[in-house]
């Protein structure tokens, strides 16, 4: 009963640490900014639309929404290519240089994205690729690799090995039982890290504010900022943007969250 106790106080606790602060800003988008700050947790005196017919007439946001699923469906759907024909090496390879050249991909997932921002921007510079939404494509999608590669590459080493066997006896290509049996029995993984990607691609800050410095060429979470200033920031408008943002993430999840569970515990067994 104590145990119960605990912890139903700890989840009561947490939902209120997620819920009051979601509450505020899902509120904060029909209020004035007086309004706002005056009551931060209440309900809105009158509900207004205004703020998101000003996210939405505003050129800027159109360009920047326009821009971030332009950058992220390009990162993804590469991503996901990429790391799918990785992953599949790996789980049929074996031997030491196998394993070293996993490892070495994995170990992208344990150095700090700030610590290779300046040498990858001194290239990208030397390339031509800075201030380009195909820079943006192409350094998203090599700090996404590792992630993306270790869930599919979990996922299918536990695939039987008589699929394998079954499909050289059947004289089928590597490329075609990758094509034929490994990627569609891997759908929940792709799934799975799918959503990752789209969540680090979505909310990227970091390496647009460090490329991008044309309006035209901004995303999402730069444009942003417009909303922020020195002296005086307008919430009301800022919480419009964030929402938003948030509401094809939260689309993405909810038509993919099926497999999404799925995928992260497929490889966690095995036999």
């Amino acid at each position: 009963m104590t145990y119960r106790l605990g912890r139903g106080a700890v989840l009561a606790v947490y939902t209120l640490v997620i819920a009051v602060p979601l509450l505020i800003v899902v509120f904060g988008t029909f209020k004035t900014t007086q309004e706002l700050f005056a009551s931060p947790l209440g309900l809105p005196a009158q509900a207004t639309v205004a703020n998101y017919a000003t996210v939405l007439a505003d050129g800027q946001i159109t360009v920047a929404l326009r821009n971030s699923i332009l950058v992220t469906t390009c990162v993804v759907v590469l991503t996901l290519a990429v790391a799918s024909a990785a992953a599949f090496a790996f789980a049929r390879l074996h031997g030491g240089l196998a394993a070293a050249a996993y490892g070495f991909v994995i170990a992208g997932l344990a150095i700090p994205v700030q610590a290779a921002m300046v040498p990858q921007f001194v290239l990208f510079d030397l390339l031509g690729l800075t201030d380009s939404l195909v820079g943006l494509v192409v350094v998203q999608t090599v700090t996404g690799l590792p992630v993306a590669v270790f869930i599919l590459t979990g996922f299918m080493r536990t695939l039987p090995r008589e699929l394998f066997e079954a499909a050289d006896v059947d004289g089928a290509s590597p490329w075609r039982t990758f094509r034929s049996v490994v990627l569609p029995l891997s759908t929940p993984s792709l799934a799975a890290a799918a959503i990752f990607l789209l969540v680090i691609s979505w909310n990227d800050l970091l390496y647009p504010l460090l490329f991008i410095t044309d309006p035209a060429k901004q995303t999402l979470p730069l444009a942003l900022l417009g909303f922020t200033g020195e002296y005086l920031t307008d919430y009301p408008l800022l919480f419009t943007g964030v929402v938003v943002a948030s509401l094809p993430l939260a689309l993405a999840y909810v038509l993919l969250q099926r497999w999404f569970v799925a995928g992260l515990t497929a490889g966690s067994v095995k036999g």
